[in-house]
């Protein structure tokens, strides 16, 4: 059977609501499938960590998973759709994370905003090595830095509304801003990732500062 062959594409995400672009074949519905899914996910996190992406396949992953490698393709196409899940999970799970640490906050500032966001990342990022390797080290893959991008757009829109329902950013204030101001931010956990999966914190504080100070003129009267 062919380790890396394609299939069409079907929405999914085994432990979350996942983006419309994910490529998987079947939506598990039992708790037994969802769970195999999650071994699934989980041997291929381990093997990412173990030899990189570039030598993982979808037989080396079902063995680990302890699954035959026909079960693995009733839900993954290939190793490709296999990572796609394993972005879509962290992804998700970043998502969780900052909302649950923004709703921490009592009277947040702009700079709280941002810090809190930020940091939300780092969190995930230490739960999650796996993505480190798969994310923050060349993005060869199109799909999956395609839906890195997607990520980043949906980031920039719920920090935006949160900030304007907060009083944070005047009305009317260009998608733009926010949008490039998360960029940023994915470029400096990128070079703060680079060498150490554990991250470099004074980078990373580095670019809250910068953040920062970019959507400084930008906050609301009130906010400063």
């Amino acid at each position: 059977m062919d380790e890396d062959r394609g299939s069409e594409a079907e929405g999914f995400d085994p432990l979350v609501p996942a983006p419309a672009a994910a490529t998987t074949r079947r939506t598990p519905q039992q708790r037994r499938s969802r769970q195999r899914v999650a071994r699934i996910l989980d041997a291929a996190s381990a093997l990412v960590l173990e030899g990189g992406v570039e030598r993982l396949s979808t037989r080396r992953i079902a063995e680990v998973a302890g699954v035959p490698v026909a079960s693995l393709y009733q839900y993954f196409g290939d190793k490709e759709d296999v990572l796609l899940a394993l972005v879509d999970r962290d992804m998700a799970e970043m998502d969780a994370q900052v909302l649950q640490d923004l709703q921490g906050l009592a009277n947040p500032s702009l700079g709280e905003l941002v810090a809190t966001a930020m940091r939300s990342f780092t969190k995930v990022y230490a739960r999650r090595p796996a993505f480190v390797e798969i994310w923050m080290r060349g993005r060869t893959n199109p799909a999956i830095r395609q839906r890195g991008r997607d990520h980043n757009e949906l980031i920039a829109t719920t920090l935006h509304e949160y900030a304007a329902a907060a009083g944070l950013v005047p009305a009317g204030l260009s998608p733009k801003v926010p949008l490039l101001a998360v960029e940023v931010g994915d470029k400096v956990f990128q070079l703060a990732y680079e060498n150490d999966i554990q991250g470099d914190p004074e980078l990373v504080e580095e670019g809250i500062r910068m953040v920062t100070a970019y959507l400084a003129p930008y906050a609301a009267p009130t906010a400063v």
